[in-house]
């Protein structure tokens, strides 16, 4: 029986969506196999919470616990934090430290794929292709006309270190590009603005599963509002088809760019990738490396329609960590 801490929470606007994910992934572990436990990672404090709820401090040292006059240790860490800590390299450098095996991409991936501007820059000569985009750093100039000319209108202006759509706003006009990017300030000290790609939206879950590279079935991402924001992912504002309504043409081209960019930036664990077609070639705009993990979440969804349990998907991210 392995001990495995599910780490979730973290220090981001995503904490809430992480600790729906860590449950999930609590409830749905093999308890013949895995002995789950479940520490939230806040600025404040980590702790494990037992079934109580009560709380016991985390020794950093080696990332053990003492609960009820026993010490505790673990094989092997969950990593179900979306956003910083646990997206962005940190929790992965510290695990490497102490010698931890933990589910999700090494630290350099997760520091690269959590920065959308350096990511897509790293990709863009291997023939990925992406958005036109415009750089803003907190403090620069900002002049809305070269921005324009740059990206035309609409616009989609984004914070560039957050997910879930925190600080993303689609805009029309010349005359809301300030307060878009006020809004999106308020996440990151880093924005990227984006031409609007107009076109079907997709989503692929590429992962390591049983020791391969899987590309798990795409979905198709049809949004009641003007675009995939919190409301649309979080809140049911969308319809989210799996597999989605691709020619067979455009399924084939869009797996091939998921599972080069997983290979070519040397991932392991789960990835999600979001890309839109424009002129019948899908587009990346990000990659997430914790993807959700709540029921309701894609990649559970795609996992479903794959034939893979929920159990199964879990289990093996920790196969492979404990491999690694």
């Amino acid at each position: 029986m392995k001990n495995i801490a599910i780490i979730m929470g973290g220090y981001s606007s995503e904490y809430q969506i992480s600790l729906k994910s860590g449950n999930v992934v609590y409830e749905t572990l093999d308890a013949s196999k895995y002995k789950a436990y479940r520490i939230h990672i806040f600025k404040d404090k980590w702790v494990y919470v037992d079934a109580n709820d009560n709380e016991f401090p985390i020794d950093r040292n080696d990332f053990s616990v003492i609960a009820d006059d026993a010490r505790i240790s673990f094989d092997c860490v969950f990593n179900a934090i979306h956003g910083s800590p646990g997206e962005d390299g940190h929790m992965q450098a510290y695990f490497e430290l102490i010698d931890m095996p933990q589910t999700s991409c090494d630290i350099y991936q997760s520091a690269l794929t959590f920065n959308k501007r350096d990511c897509l820059s790293v990709l863009k000569p291997y023939g990925i292709l992406t958005a036109e985009s415009y750089y803003v750093n907190l403090g620069d100039f900002i002049d809305e006309d070269r921005i324009v000319e740059k990206v035309g209108l609409p616009c989609f202006v984004k914070a560039n270190k957050a997910g879930s759509s925190f600080g993303i706003t689609k805009v029309h006009k010349k005359e809301d590009l300030k307060h878009a990017i006020d809004v999106a300030f308020k996440e990151d000290d880093e924005i990227i603005i984006e031409s609007f790609l107009d076109g079907t939206e997709v989503s692929v879950g590429v992962i390591t599963f049983n020791g391969e590279t899987t590309v798990l079935p795409i979905t198709e991402i049809v949004s009641e509002n003007d675009f995939f924001d919190y409301e649309a992912k979080y809140l049911g504002k969308s319809q989210e088809i799996t597999p989605a309504r691709l020619t067979k043409s455009d399924e084939e081209k869009v797996n091939i760019v998921a599972k080069k960019v997983y290979d070519v930036l040397k991932m392991r664990g789960y990835s999600r990738s979001e890309f839109i077609f424009k002129d019948g070639e899908p587009h990346l705009l990000e990659m997430n490396t914790v993807p959700g993990l709540t029921k309701e979440s894609i990649l559970p969804q795609q996992a479903a329609v794959a034939g893979i349990s929920l159990a199964d998907l879990f289990g093996s991210a920790i196969e492979e960590a404990l491999k690694k």
